[in-house]
């Protein structure tokens, strides 16, 4: 299997993206510790792993607080002997579509604190345990307005783009270290049924006096392929970004847009 005998720690582990990727971690191999604040989205992932015959750990933990973070981190460590991969797929409501007259600063904010300040504390938690065993993978997820421009993209731009050039850093800071850092830029899922952005894309179709299916529909013609990327492929490719046959992949911010955007 891809990632046999590796342990895995997904912060964000009920959430679309986390549950999908730690399905597709499991199949491959990986010994699970699921961590976020919803315990029934948790434990629904975990059901769903379990019924394949695979094992998994889940702990509530707000990804938001470095302590609880550490805590975690260093009983999975002690736990397993050791941490080789770490997902941040954590996700927050924020305020999408505005114009800047019509955006305040704490919504402008919102995403830019939250989604910067998850990633550092899950990171730092990692990156200790990974420099003192000589290894391992964090993977970070952006999304494609680092690169797109455009009314009521301001606030999810500007974390994109730190996220990415977050990761870009952390990568290079921790590469002597033997610890590789890849970020991942999907596009928005449309088959994402356990995720804020349903609410959120929903209030931007409305604004826009649309349906929430034409504006699906819309989105998906803006990409190359005529559709937009779906969570496993997403998982499929984090599943690989984390096995030793990416052993040289670092640094990088991997497009998986479906050509909304081309590099």
């Amino acid at each position: 299997m891809l990632l046999e005998g590796k342990v895995a720690v997904i912060h964000g582990g009920g959430g679309s993206i986390g549950s999908t990727t730690a399905r597709v971690f499991a199949r491959e191999g990986v010994r699970l510790h699921l961590a976020g604040r919803s315990l029934p989205r948790l434990e629904a992932a975990a059901s769903a792993i379990r019924a394949t015959g695979a094992s998994v750990e889940i702990a509530v933990v707000d990804a938001m607080d470095q302590a609880a973070v550490d805590e975690h981190v260093d009983a999975v460590v002690a736990r397993e002997g050791r941490l080789d991969i770490a997902l941040n797929a954590v996700g927050f409501d924020h305020v999408q579509g505005l114009a800047i007259a019509d955006t305040t600063l704490a919504d402008y904010l919102h995403p830019i604190t939250g989604y910067l300040q998850t990633n550092f504390v899950t990171a730092k938690a990692a990156s200790r345990a990974m420099i003192a065993q000589g290894g391992g993978v964090i993977l970070t997820i952006s999304t494609p307005g680092a690169r797109l421009t455009g009314r009521g993209l301001i606030g999810n731009a500007a974390q994109s783009a730190g996220l990415e050039g977050f990761s870009r850093a952390l990568a290079g800071e921790l590469g002597p270290a033997g610890v590789r850092v890849v970020c991942v830029r999907p596009h928005a899922f449309r088959d994402a049924s356990e995720s804020y952005t349903l609410d959120m894309f929903g209030r931007i179709a409305d604004a826009g006096g649309t349906s929430l299916d034409d504006w699906w529909n819309g989105l998906a013609s803006t990409t190359l392929l005529g559709r937009l990327p779906e969570l496993d492929e997403v998982a499929e490719y984090l599943a690989f970004a984390a096995s030793d046959r990416a052993a040289s992949m670092t640094g990088v911010v991997s497009n998986l847009t479906a050509g909304a955007l081309v590099d």
